[in-house]
């Protein structure tokens, strides 16, 4: 299992990709739920980065499937 510093590593290198990749997507990346929490001082732990890593693949390959032909 990763520890933070190394999630934290992945959700910045996979959300650069996103922005030099994909800009249409990464102007979006604001707006995913996961990332506005509900409280106004959330706690981060590895399960919330573990989630948001997810989120981040999820979304990029919904994006890769459904705009190929683009």
């Amino acid at each position: 299992m990763k520890n933070l510093q190394t999630l934290l590593a992945d959700v910045t290198k996979l959300t650069n990709t996103i922005e030099t990749n994909y800009p249409e997507l990464y102007k979006f990346l604001g707006e995913n739920p996961i990332t506005i929490p509900s409280i106004n001082h959330p706690d981060i732990n590895k399960n919330i980065m573990q989630d948001y890593l997810k989120s981040l693949k999820l979304l990029l390959e919904h994006h890769i499937k459904t705009h190929k032909n683009i």
